[in-house]
């Protein structure tokens, strides 16, 4: 009996153990994460050719792995998350030399919200799947201000050049326009929109915290680690406020006001 009873533990011992589906998913998705990191890191080491090169492989690698997914619904936040590594590819290949750097913002953000619109609609999501509703205006305004405040820390870190030669109201307009749009709807609209929408149908809650860290990870470039802190921390209130709210308007707002304010005000006035 105990001779049987030992043969039988044994063959038990032996037999290999599986992941599930969701470990499994959970896995690729840090791994995912941790190649976009080192991504950022190789650009900000290295230079920006390095960089490049490393998102184009991981960009490849994430549409492959998307398409031999389906139907499984990871191919979803495989898929949304090709938009990181093209967000930078897109960034580092129109030469700043050549324009303004407001005028730079505004011509990435085309090519972004495009794919970003074709990410929509391969994945049939609604306006409502992404937080396009107005929500309840009074709280996404409040939301907005805590731009301000998000603006000051990392005016703090950074010490940023201002994007234009003086504060007046016709120097500030059409810039603060422009970053509006251009940073804060297009990365709130990808982020917290579309990779939000699939990192929680994949991950669950934690879902949040990794569409966090991803928006983290793409700071990394900069080489300052309290920047990405800060970012990571930022980036968890506006998933939060996004899914709590069901709206991207207040977060649109806060990381509109916090690149405004950063860039165009705050070097004027500190």
């Amino acid at each position: 009996m105990i001779a049987a009873e030992k043969e039988e533990g044994a063959i038990e011992s032996s037999r290999p153990l599986y992941l599930s589906v969701g470990q499994r998913e959970a896995i690729t998705s840090i791994a995912y994460l941790i190649a976009i990191a080192s991504a950022e890191l190789v650009g900000g080491l290295v230079g920006p050719l390095g960089g490049i090169v490393f998102h184009i492989v991981v960009l490849c690698v994430l549409l492959t792995h998307a398409s031999v997914a389906s139907p499984n619904p990871a191919y979803k936040l495989y898929l949304s998350l090709s938009l990181v590594p093209l967000i930078r590819i897109v960034s580092l290949s129109v030469p700043l030399s050549a324009f303004s750097q407001v005028t730079w913002y505004m011509i990435v953000a085309v090519p972004l919200l495009a794919a970003g619109l074709m990410v929509v609609g391969i994945l049939k999501y609604s306006g409502s799947d992404i937080y396009l509703t107005r929500g309840k205006l009074p709280i996404q305004l409040l939301v907005g201000v805590t731009g301000i405040g998000f603006g000051l820390i990392q005016y703090y870190i950074l010490s940023p050049d201002p994007l234009i030669d003086a504060l007046t109201f016709q120097a500030i307009l059409l810039p603060a326009f422009i970053l509006l749009i251009a940073t804060g709807f297009t990365e709130e609209f990808i982020f917290r929109g579309i990779i939000q929408r699939s990192s929680l149908a994949v991950l669950g809650p934690r879902g949040l915290f990794y569409v966090a860290g991803i928006f983290a990870a793409i700071h990394i470039t900069n080489l300052s680690l309290a920047q990405v802190g800060v970012v990571f921390l930022i980036g968890l209130f506006f998933c939060w406020i996004a899914k709590r709210t069901g709206s991207l308007l207040g977060v649109t707002l806060s990381h509109g006001i916090t690149n405004i304010t950063l860039y165009l005000v705050f070097p004027f006035i500190l």
